[in-house]
């Protein structure tokens, strides 16, 4: 791939990464890896994909599977491809092939969380750029 190519492909990932709204947000996550299970905390969230401050070793491009705990206590299971990482700090990822329920439950946590962290108990703000 050229410089210009691989120029226009981080121009197109950046652009995918920022087309929906994100929050920053404070909630609690287990992710798994050959390594065995992680904890993390989901900093930052949109409908397209979300934040996991964890350590461990990903790979971009690799799909990981983890589960978020909801304010009520209920776990939503998601996935997303690896867009972006920091060793020891975290990573970025992408949702991957989300089922009707988990659409449904992503949207309503970014509402509820976006309305008022009062009334929620989730600590969310919008995330300008």
């Amino acid at each position: 791939m050229t410089a210009c190519g691989s120029g226009r492909a981080a121009l197109e990932a950046m652009a995918d990464r920022r087309s929906k709204p994100r929050l920053s947000i404070n909630l609690g996550a287990e992710w798994e890896s050959a390594a065995g299970k992680r904890s993390a905390r989901i900093t930052n969230l949109s409908e397209g994909g979300c934040y996991l401050d964890s350590v461990g070793d990903v790979r971009r491009g690799e799909i990981v599977g983890f589960r978020v705990l909801l304010p009520e206590d209920d776990w939503l299971y998601l996935e997303g491809e690896v867009r972006h990482h920091t060793a020891g700090e975290g990573f970025g990822v992408r949702f991957v092939d989300l089922n009707d329920e988990q659409e449904t439950k992503l949207k309503a946590l970014i509402h509820r969380a976006s309305e008022s962290e009062a009334q929620t108990g989730i600590s969310a703000d919008l995330v300008e750029e």
